[in-house]
């Protein structure tokens, strides 16, 4: 109560505020203390700023100076390796003054020193065969010894001394079993700490550095500074220092790095080569003690890709700054812990010295301080807060008495407001000494005889709504959903038989039709559970039992303030009987129609298969006599005449049967992404003979190969070759064809332009209809009108479209737009190989047509091209035109089958007659024969069935 005296009553609670002069206090108070928090945490900022700003300069310099000291050792084994270079030149190329040395051999012809005489270790790997192992190379490296050893017990980090020659020859100290540890058929050259120095790798003859790899000799990670042995121009063999990981290790421990950090080594491949133990903790690695020497002998044993910087994805942004920046400091987050990491090149080999550091331990002592100072602050602010807890008690009570004063007043305009929510409009006015109760009073008074005059609105608005109800279908309900019990008001209840007002929600739901009830029950449930709007059609039984259709929909009006259920819903009930039975009549129309056109399509689809048998007949008859008249070197007008009519029958009735396929069966696709650029190609290289012998220019403009579209492959090389041909057809003598695409945001168009004819404008919207061809069904050309009728569904199948632009006398623009592939395609068809050995560039583009869709052609014209060819690609199928045979084939024949390593080759002989002796020779080798001219459907099924075998 008294808070809402200090609410309205405003010039009373300004009175008593400004006595206790709260506000000056509250913001003395405040600004005292920010001023406090901010110069505390800026001095401590200021702090960080600086300290951080030494420490980046220090952890650069410590980088700096350890880089130095790292690449003064490497600068000494690089000299020393140098300098053990020129003896070994030395000794090999001088004269052979040297005992004998006592050598062993094995079985597999190894050369080896058998026993430890405090001195070197030699392996001539029996991948040199012991004639020609160099003997003399031996005892002149044995001279060498007492070199090797010094090197060797004079520098820490040298672990062995060896040299390796061409012939893979190494003589290596300290000693070892080399004819245990090495493979008897080892070859030197293969590996890294050989072949990095030749003349490939390092052209200037100089010290180089390998990576980190795995000893071969057993003596775990290392890295090794080799350098070339040349004599003359010829590469006689490499020399190498080995340090060990182990070495640089120890060497780097003992660098000095400010702030407890550490120093680690990184290869210019950004290959961690070395880190100390806190390292391996912060990267979350182990530096490799395990080796598998089995392995390492037999190939080359790097350091896994966990070790590259570049390949971690939480040190990539690292790697990245190391490339640009020969040195520099960078922070870097690893395991939630943020780290400094200083760097600087290391000379001698290219490889980067590491310095890091523990941020957190670097600030510690600033976040200390800081620490300290804000806990002084919450103590100031705690004393504050308990002053002002003193403060507003005194002030509350001070309240109580104010609020005595306005209690009398305030509960009279409560009552009033109570008489006005039971209806009394008109109640007993309160007085009161405070101007603004009195006037809330009067106001009060107001409210009640506006409320009064609403409510004779209200009633008089609730009449006619009723009124309107009364005449219509519709009624108005409402669901008490704690009491079970549905309101109905309207017609409703006088047409459906039910008492007006509440009904018990059992007996209204057991009007509702059997088959329809669950749905109804669901769809309440849904209601009350998420609050949502509700619909269902359902069948409602009148007073005589019959069931009428009803469209019923509400929302939610109220809802349990606690727990959110709904307790209230209202809404409306349809009489959409009508609609039902009109919808009924619709389905039952519809699969008449359905049924109808699927007898149509079967009709056609049966009638296409009975003339297609004896058309091959007529097809085959004419074949036959096409040729004996060959054979007897003569020319039938008429048979040919019968063999293009019967060609363009069958044509037609395939279309006739892809169309009433479609029809039946919208044609499934195999969506996929597919290489434009080689789609294209293909479909180009099928027509282009035929658009070259109608004296047409053709140019194709292929994209990247990278350039993929989502589609089935099968099916837009089908729309494609349907469009280019339509291009040759419709076209002028020495006119143009051109296949090419573009790319439309995420979509892209394969484009087929002509200079032929053109199309009328009102002709266009025409010509995807099927059997039609706008007026050329008596010329010349041949077509069955239906052709672009199938590119449209298959486009459509594949979720793109198909148009055109074009103007009479000028030309036509085809285009076919897709989505964009959302993969690299492959550039290989995935079809199978079948190579055809002919020179008939027709011959080749028939059987090319006929495969299109089963394999991918390969011609080739001879039998010295056909096994080069199959060398590298292996061929699933040969066609042999005896036109190309010669006295090669046979053995060429025999010769491709043992090169498929027992792999079965079928062979498909093309032969016009069998009298030549070359086809009679190699009828029994091959699994088929066909006639020329060739009968499309014959090869085509004949290959298909060979591929399946």
């Amino acid at each position: 109560m008294a808070g809402k005296a200090r609410v309205r009553l405003q010039q009373w609670i300004w009175r008593a505020f400004i006595r206790s002069a709260l506000v000056p206090l509250v913001l003395v108070e405040a600004a005292l203390i920010a001023i406090y928090l901010f110069s505390n945490a800026s001095i401590r900022d200021e702090q960080t700023a600086y300290l951080r700003q030494t420490a980046l300069a220090e952890l650069s310099s410590s980088a700096q100076l350890e880089s130095r000291v790292i690449n003064a050792r490497l600068e000494q084994v690089a000299a020393l390796t140098d300098g053990y270079r020129n003896l070994v030149s030395e000794a090999l190329s001088g004269s052979l003054n040297a005992p004998e040395v006592e050598t062993a051999q094995t079985d597999s012809g190894v050369t080896y020193s058998p026993l430890d005489a405090g001195g070197s270790a030699f392996f001539y790997s029996g991948a040199t065969p012991p004639a020609n192992q160099d003997m003399s190379k031996i005892r002149r490296m044995a001279t060498l010894d007492s070199v090797m050893r010094e090197l060797q017990r004079n520098n820490p980090l040298i672990a062995s001394v060896y040299f390796n020659s061409w012939d893979s020859y190494n003589h290596i100290y300290p000693w070892f079993a080399t004819h245990e540890q090495y493979p008897h058929d080892m070859v030197i050259p293969n590996y890294n700490f050989y072949y990095l120095a030749d003349a490939e790798h390092n052209p200037s003859r100089g010290v180089v550095w390998t990576d980190v790899y795995l000893d071969p000799a057993g003596q775990g990670w290392m890295m090794s500074a080799i350098a070339p042995v040349y004599r003359g121009d010829f590469l006689e063999g490499v020399v190498g220092i080995d340090v060990t990981v182990d070495g640089i290790l120890s060497e780097i421990s003992r660098l000095p790095v400010p702030w407890d950090g550490y120093a680690m080594l990184v290869s210019r491949d950004l290959n961690i080569m070395a880190m100390p133990a806190p390292a391996e903790r912060d990267f979350g690695l182990r530096e490799l003690t395990t080796h598998s020497y089995q392995e390492a002998i037999r190939k080359e044993i790097f350091k896994p890709d966990d070790f590259n910087l570049a390949r971690r994805v939480e040190t990539q942004g690292l790697a990245k700054v190391l490339r640009q920046r020969d040195s520099g400091v960078q922070q870097q987050m690893l395991n939630g812990q943020a780290l400094l990491i200083g760097w600087t090149g290391v000379e001698q080999t290219g490889w980067r010295l590491l310095t890091v550091v523990d941020e957190q331990s670097l600030f510690a002592r600033t976040n200390e301080m800081a620490s300290h100072y804000r806990r002084i602050g919450m103590l100031l602010i705690a004393g504050l807060v308990a002053f002002y807890v003193v403060f507003f008690a005194f002030l509350w009570v001070r309240a109580r008495g104010l609020t005595g004063r306005l209690l009398a007043p305030i509960e009279g305009i409560s009552r009033m407001m109570t008489d006005i929510g039971a209806q009394r409009w008109r109640p007993e006015p309160v007085h009161s000494e405070i101007t603004e109760l009195d006037g809330m009073a009067r106001h009060t008074h107001e409210i009640g005889l506006q409320l009064e005059h609403s409510q004779k609105l209200n009633r008089a608005a609730q009449q006619r709504i009723e009124l309107v109800l009364d005449s219509t279908t519709e009624s108005i309900w409402e669901w008490h959903v704690a009491d079970e019990e549905i309101e109905l008001r309207g017609r409703f209840c006088q047409r459906f038989g039910l008492p007006s007002g509440r009904v018990g929600l059992g007996v209204f739901r057991a009007r509702v039709h059997p088959d329809d009830r669950e749905r109804v029950l669901q769809a309440e449930q849904a209601t009350l559970r998420h609050a949502s709007p509700y619909s269902a059609e359902f069948r409602f039984a009148d007073a005589r039992g019959v069931y009428h259709w009803l469209l019923s929909r509400g929302r939610v009006l109220e809802q349990d303030p606690a727990s959110g259920e709904v307790t209230l819903l209202a809404g409306t009930h349809v009489d959409i009987d009508d609609l039902k039975h009109i919808e009924s009549d619709l389905r039952s129309a519809t699969r008449e129609a359905e049924a109808a056109n699927l007898a149509k399509a079967r009709f056609i689809s049966s009638m296409s298969h009975e003339l297609r048998t004896p058309l091959n007949a007529i097809l085959g008859f004419a074949q036959l006599m096409e040729l004996d008249d060959q054979e007897r070197q003569q020319s039938s007008e008429y048979v040919n005449e019968i063999l293009i009519a019967s060609r363009h029958l069958n044509n037609l009735l395939s279309d006739i049967l892809d169309w009433s396929a479609i029809q039946v069966d919208a044609r499934r696709v195999e969506l996929m992404p597919t290489s434009v650029r080689q789609i294209m190609s293909e479909s180009a290289e099928m027509v282009r003979l035929q658009i070259k012998e109608q004296g047409l220019s053709f140019d194709v403009q292929l994209p990247d190969a990278s350039l993929t579209m989502l589609a089935d492959p099968r099916r837009l090389r089908q729309v494609l070759l349907n469009l280019l041909s339509n291009a040759k057809k419709y076209n002028r003598p020495e006119g143009w064809v051109r296949l090419y695409c573009e790319e439309r945001g995420d979509r892209l168009r394969l484009i087929v332009e002509d200079g032929g004819m053109g199309i009328r404008a009102e002709d266009q919207t025409r010509l995807f209809e099927p059997f039609q061809r706008l007026g050329r069904e008596n010329t010349s050309i041949q077509g069955t009108g239906i052709g672009l009728s199938i590119c449209r569904e298959y486009t459509r199948a594949m979720g793109g479209e198909i148009s055109l632009e074009s103007e009479l006398g000028v030309g036509t623009r085809f285009w076919v737009e897709l989505p964009l592939g959302e993969a690299q395609a492959t550039e290989r068809d995935a079809r199978p190989l079948v190579y055809c050995l002919t020179d008939d560039d027709l011959l080749a583009d028939q059987v090319r047509a006929v495969l299109a869709e089963d394999a991918q052609l390969v011609p080739v014209t001879s039998t010295g091209s056909l096994l080069e060819q199959t060398t590298d690609r292996p061929a699933a199928l040969v066609l042999l035109d005896d036109a190309a045979l010669d006295a090669s084939s046979a053995p060429t024949l025999q010769r491709l089958r043992q090169q498929m390593a027992g792999r079965a080759l079928p062979v498909l002989l093309l032969a016009g007659s069998l009298e030549s002796p070359l086809v009679q020779e190699l009828v029994g080798a091959c699994q088929g024969l066909v006639r020329k001219p060739l009968d499309d459907d014959e090869l085509g099924a004949l290959v298909r069935a060979l591929l399946e075998e």
